[in-house]
């Protein structure tokens, strides 16, 4: 068993929390007391941002919890939070801790059964959501969920004939809450005193890949240390603002856009919708940003295509520069010197180029970027360093209140997420599974001990993942532990691993790979329509929709050489050589957290893909060159709907040993 230096007997990521500053509530207080104008949040509306103060963030949120406080809210009640990253919903998170409640946050694209688990498992006796759209999901199960007396809502477009009682407006709300601070003076302040580090702060739902979600617990003291640890090793400070866009339910945008913000006060953004986080980017310019793989992989694609688009002279030009960039950001992560030509070649692309394309991304005053949750293609971690971007990649999970690992800089290797984070402990077990301890490890999984007992032992979390620890200290994942196969032969199946590879192509969206115990490895793949399609038009190839273009001989041949520079790359690896893709298909349509294929995070559900696409499985392993689906689909609002095609199969590249020469 291998494991990093101790840095303590026992980690305790710093002294015990100073009484009066030990909850979200009581920073918040501290922090509108002293730095009261300092925009705290903002959000954009209509086209205006609006900015709220950290004064008005103590206000606003007050002003809920004692409105909450009128609706019967008691130390240790749920209260669920639903909706897009908006400011009144995560002042109702902090007013739910003032109270001592706890806020349940659900991911605002859940489909209704999914809501009604998580509201009727946890329990909660009220609902804080964004607008119509939440209402209607959680009247049609209100009825699974006997706990649920009130549902709040924000926004109250469409909502002028809805007439059930448990519905009460955000306006409303807080109009009780005026009315319980005449009649209660002081409540607010006497709730707050109560407060302790241990109590339960937040409870993150996790995306549950092998069975129902369980409730992770996380206490102040886990996420205020864990938060205050960050900080000082990134160097974050109140000047920083960071872009809200990821869902609440997830446990890093509770670490990044509400417990590291009130713990350094910096501004949390809001962008107005989904659609439009690309240019609120460019608005805000943040300085600290975090993105899984998928959206660095989107911003780069609609780079890639602009520069297709350009005239061919600047299109020449800034290839050329983007090469020296590469070439010039591999031998500085390699530790190496970089020659004077180079060197002078790069100062030039940062005039004509590398600059001028930060700022147009929005990425120009970017310190401090993150990338998690998948591992990123060496070549698009390069492409965001080599313009002086500064990405690294963290590890973590909801039960380490998000943060385990944080590459350093100065310090970034490909291969591996970096170090330990301070008061962080790591080990690899006999078994090769990564376990660690920290400040930040959770309570326990909320009515589920026996989860709890299988996950956290003596204050160790076994993290489900497989890896190794460098002899710099730095950890690499290889993939899930339980995930890990051996094909019949023996070779070692590390599907996730080939799946990452594949997905750092632009043409691939998704993949699933398959293989344990069977002589060969195959896989499913998801086309990404948005880049197939350009690819598509740009050669004069129709196409209906995504089940059509996803059958096209063109894009068979197309995603047939991805698949191909994946087997080319295993030649690298010795022990993964005999893992090359044998053969593979391309799905009719795309794994989607709504057939439960995969989660609200995106991570595969394996086990129930075995199962929905046993036919298609077995049909990679036999002689047929396609074979005939027909597949019932779930939309937003729980209608289903069917998707018939004929899909192809198809050999893939493999190479010998040999090749390797």
């Amino acid at each position: 068993m291998t494991s990093t230096p101790d840095p303590s007997a026992r980690p305790s990521g710093g002294h015990p929390l100073p009484p009066e500053f030990d909850t979200f509530p009581k920073l918040v207080a501290r922090n509108a007391q002293r730095i009261p104008r300092a925009v705290a949040i903002r959000e954009k509306d209509y086209g205006i941002w609006q900015s709220h103060t950290w004064a008005d963030y103590l206000a606003q949120s007050r002003l809920i919890a004692l409105g909450l406080a009128s609706l019967g809210l008691a130390r240790g009640d749920r209260t669920a939070v639903i909706g897009d990253n908006r400011p009144p919903l995560y002042w109702a998170m902090l007013a739910a801790q003032a109270l001592g409640g706890v806020p349940v946050p659900l991911y605002q694209d859940a489909i209704e059964r999914e809501m009604q688990y998580i509201i009727d498992h946890a329990e909660a006796r009220i609902a804080v959501v964004e607008d119509q759209e939440q209402v209607d999901k959680l009247l049609h199960v209100k009825a699974q969920c006997p706990h649920l007396h009130y549902i709040v809502y924000a926004d109250p477009h469409g909502m002028r004939h809805y007439a059930d009682p448990c519905l009460v407006s955000l306006e409303d709300l807080c109009e009780r809450g005026r009315k319980f601070a005449d009649e209660n003076p002081g409540h607010y302040e006497q709730e707050v005193a109560k407060g302790r580090g241990a109590d339960i702060a937040v409870i993150c739902y996790t995306s549950g890949t092998t069975g129902q979600p369980k409730g992770a617990m996380l206490s102040h003291a886990n996420l205020i240390v864990t938060a205050q640890n960050a900080v000082a090793r990134e160097g974050l400070r109140e000047s920083d603002q960071v872009l809200a866009y990821l869902p609440m339910a997830w446990v890093g945008d509770h670490m990044f856009s509400f417990a590291q913000s009130i713990v350094a006060g910096f501004t949390t953004n809001c962008p107005e919708s989904a659609e439009t986080v690309l240019q609120d980017l460019r608005e805000i310019g943040p300085t600290y940003f975090f993105a899984p793989p998928r959206i660095w992989e989107n911003i780069l694609t609609s780079v890639t295509l602009r520069i297709e688009d350009a005239a061919w002279p600047k299109r020449r030009l800034v290839r050329f520069f983007l090469d020296v960039a590469r070439r010039v950001e591999r031998r500085r992560l390699a530790g190496q010197p970089v020659a004077a030509g180079a060197a002078a070649l790069y100062q030039i692309g940062r005039v004509l180029v590398y600059g001028p394309l930060r700022d147009n991304l929005g990425m120009r005053r970017i310190r401090v970027a993150y990338t998690a949750g998948e591992a990123i293609g060496p070549e698009l971690f390069e492409f965001y360093r080599s313009l002086g971007i500064n990405v690294k990649q963290l590890y973590g999970m909801t039960e380490s209140s998000a943060l385990i690992c944080i590459q350093e800089d100065g310090g970034v290797k490909l291969d591996t997420v970096g170090p330990p984070m301070p008061g962080v402990e790591l080990k690899i077990s006999e078994a090769g599974e990564v376990l660690y301890r920290s400040p930040g490890v959770f309570q326990g999984y909320f009515k589920n001990p026996e989860a709890t007992r299988e996950t956290l032992e003596d204050g160790w979390v076994r993290s489900g993942d497989a890896g190794l620890i460098d002899r710099d200290g730095h950890l690499k994942i290889i993939d899930r532990a339980r995930d890990l196969g051996r094909l019949a032969d023996g070779t070692v199946l590390a599907p996730k691993y080939l799946e990452n590879k594949l997905k750092f192509s632009p043409f691939i969206k998704e993949a699933v790979c398959v293989g344990h115990g069977r002589p060969r490895v195959a896989a499913l793949i998801n086309i990404d329509l948005q880049s197939v399609g350009n690819w598509a038009e740009r050669r004069n190839i129709a196409y209906t929709s995504y089940t059509d273009l996803s059958q096209k001989p063109e894009v068979y041949e197309l995603v047939r050489g991805e698949v191909g520079r994946v087997n080319r790359s295993l030649l690298e690896e010795p022990a993964l050589l005999g893992a090359q893709i044998h053969r593979f298909l391309l799905l009719h349509k795309e794994l989607d957290p709504d057939d439960e294929e995969i989660t609200r995070t995106r991570k595969v559900r394996r086990g129930f893909i075995a199962q929905k696409y046993a036919a298609l499985i077995e049909a990679l392993y036999g002689n047929a060159g396609h074979v005939a689906v027909d597949a019932q689909v779930t939309y937003e609002d729980g209608r289903t709907g069917s998707v018939r095609a004929d899909i192809r199969i198809s050999d893939a590249p493999v190479f010998a040993p040999e090749a390797a020469r």
